[in-house]
């Protein structure tokens, strides 16, 4: 019996996204390096989108996603760990083309 490999493939509105190296620790204004330990509220994070199910409207693989990880699934893939979660708990999504952006840029 052979070791077949099989694609993931995400269903209905499930988004599969790794969160973005930076963050973690990262840096203020004036240059201090704040860990990522030191939470004072709810901290959101990046992530870049990985696989999408057939539901998803708004988001597409490549895109990079705000949201918070502290609510989502994780799961392990080839020694990488990823979040799955719901279209809805998504907050905002950077993207070369959007209608209505904020005029604020990654």
């Amino acid at each position: 019996m052979t070791d077949a490999k099989l694609e993931i493939q995400m269903l209905h509105d499930r988004v599969m996204v790794r969160i973005s190296p930076e963050s973690g620790e990262r840096r203020s204004s004036g240059g201090i390096v704040i860990p990522a330990t030191a939470q004072v509220a709810k901290r959101l994070v990046w992530g870049e989108v990985f696989g999408v199910g057939s539901h998803v409207r708004t988001v597409k693989v490549g895109d990079q996603v705000l949201f918070n990880p502290e609510e989502q699934f994780e799961v392990e893939i080839q020694g990488q760990a990823y979040l799955v979660m719901r279209e809805r708990d998504l907050h905002a999504v950077a993207t070369e083309q959007t209608e209505q952006g904020t005029g604020l840029y990654l």
